[in-house]
């Protein structure tokens, strides 16, 4: 489970080493304003030993957490550790996570091909394909965005039906429509897995496959000595110390649980990877059809699902060309001075839908010959008691540019349904969508193809609050446009259309009552509706 308890304490050096502050050394000393060669070559020669200071004590560290795990479990410990001590050292060496904004090249004409352009196989020949796929969901995340402290998987999205829930039921009916076996792998991490492995008991006597591996767990740094805050490795104890690296940690963690060479001796070739929370990414046959049919002569080791960006994705990730390699490009890894540019529509018009096919072959060649190089991140955080501190992580995506014949395809936003806010709930719960066989479809009610801009405030957030401020999710076929802020509760069979903005202020409460209809409306003040 990555979780090893102890009652020993180590020696580690959280306290810091006396007289030398090695984050001040990176960030201070860069050589700019040095008088001369002399100076220059001077600092240089400081950065270089502080930075080897750094990975010193951070290695003697780790090695007194390894002492703290049970003898049994020390290997597999230790490869964890492995792993955290590559991201540290290409901590060390990245000046910083930004790109050369001027190496940046036009995208290749066949770099994106569009969705559109893809053909249905036959029926008869889908079980062939789908009996070569794995699919896999990244379910390490808690829904702390929506005020829960369980696995985000198990919210319930439609019908009482949690992600988890839809996800088994989407492959349980590919399975049964086309006699195929394809299994349903987890990517779970020490926040998630306990809970996930009770609820996957109840999905026993479906017609589908489920496997679970955890993700590291590396421990989390002080900002100001770059040492981990853990004494030892009871993560139970101090969750706070320690994180999960991001969804790039995907690789390693898949090779290391076994998973990956049981599926290639089992005769699959294709991984389909996606975010539990994306209710639009489900197998899709076109693409794993345009994958696997041209695999001898055109051979696509890497597919990634992009969309068209819209002004709600200004901060998700786009592709780029870059020293002639196709890569992922994230806002944290854009020069502060093309920020703008980076937002821009014009100059950027995919979006990353983080739906990606990978050959399971090549995953493996890459891990073999130490090829996989993954952009390190760094995430700052601050802990409950006021502790600055930063994560090394890595994203799924970065890995584009380590494998032969990567393709982007564009595909309809039907793709990328996440929900990452209730904002997002209230859209996937409302009758925008129908249900059928799990698969979440837009209603052929609905006009146009767009779903509405929704923002909804502070009251709304926590999902226990959201749902109380419903009696039944409104009407919003006709919806282009709600915001809706301050103390706002909604009765039943409320029917919203065109642009809707109704906002409480502070002190004020309203309530729309029941069979209301606002459409191109304004609403604030005070509306209170009295139980009688």
């Amino acid at each position: 489970m990555g979780v090893f308890k102890t009652s020993n304490n180590s020696s580690s050096n959280q306290q810091g080493y006396s007289g030398v502050n090695i984050s001040k050394g990176f960030c201070e000393l860069d050589g700019k304003n040095c008088d001369d060669g002399r100076a220059s070559s001077e600092t240089r020669e400081f950065k270089d030993l502080t930075k080897r200071d750094a990975l010193d004590h951070l290695k003697a560290d780790v090695q007194c957490l390894l002492e703290t795990v049970p003898a049994e479990q020390r290997e597999a410990a230790r490869k964890n550790f492995n792993g955290f001590i590559s991201y540290y050292e290409k901590f060390l060496k990245q000046d910083s996570n930004t790109v050369d904004w001027d190496k940046i090249e036009k995208l290749p004409s066949d770099a994106v091909i569009d969705y559109c352009s893809l053909e249905s196989p036959g029926h008869d020949h889908v079980k062939s394909i789908l009996d070569k796929l794995v699919v896999v969901k990244l379910n390490g995340g808690l829904g702390t965005s929506m005020g829960m402290s369980g696995p985000k998987s198990i919210i319930a999205v439609r019908e009482d039906l949690t992600f988890l829930d839809l996800t088994v039921q989407q492959i349980e009916h590919l399975n049964k429509k086309y006699n195929s076996n394809v299994p349903l792998v987890l990517m779970d991490s020490f926040n998630t897995d306990e809970e996930t492995q009770k609820i996957i008991k109840k999905y026993k006597g479906l017609n589908v496959q489920i496997y679970t591996f955890n993700q590291s767990w590396y421990p989390r740094i002080s900002k100001e000595t770059l040492l981990p805050l853990a004494c030892d490795c009871d993560i139970e104890a101090n969750k706070e110390f320690w994180y999960p690296p991001g969804h790039g940690d995907f690789y390693s963690s898949f090779n290391n649980s076994g998973l990956l060479d049981k599926f290639i001796s089992s005769g699959y070739e294709y991984c389909f990877i996606s975010n539990i929370d994306n209710l639009g990414a489900t197998v899709d046959i076109n693409i794993l059809d345009l994958i696997i049919k041209n695999a001898s002569s055109n051979p696509r080791e890497y597919v990634i699902e992009i969309t068209d960006k819209t002004r709600a994705d200004i901060k998700g990730g786009t592709i780029i060309q870059y020293e002639n390699k196709l890569r992922l490009l994230e806002l944290i890894q854009v020069p502060k001075e093309h920020v703008e540019d980076f937002k821009s529509v014009k100059y950027f018009k995919y979006f990353n839908t983080n739906n990606i096919w990978i050959n399971l072959a090549a995953i493996k060649r890459t891990l073999n010959e130490n090829c996989l190089d993954l952009e390190v991140m760094v995430n700052p955080k601050t802990t409950s008691n006021n502790v600055n501190v930063i994560q090394l992580e890595t994203a799924v995506g970065a890995a584009m540019k380590c494998f032969n014949g990567t393709l982007g395809v564009n595909v309809p936003r039907s793709r990328f349904l996440p929900v990452k806010k209730t904002q997002d709930l209230f859209l996937v719960m409302s009758n925008l969508y129908a249900l059928k066989n799990a698969f979440l479809l837009m209603s052929p009610q609905r006009a146009f193809p767009t779903t509405p801009v929704v923002k909804l405030g502070d009251h709304f957030t926590k999902i226990n609050d959201f749902f109380k401020r419903f009696k039944k999710i409104p009407d919003i076929l006709e919806l282009d446009h709600l915001t809706v802020s301050g103390d706002v509760t909604f009765g039943k069979n409320v029917s919203l259309k065109g642009t809707v903005i109704i906002i409480a202020n502070h002190g004020e409460r309203i309530d729309i009552p029941d069979g209301a209809v606002l459409e191109n409306k304004i609403v604030s003040g005070n509306l209170r509706i009295l139980s009688h």
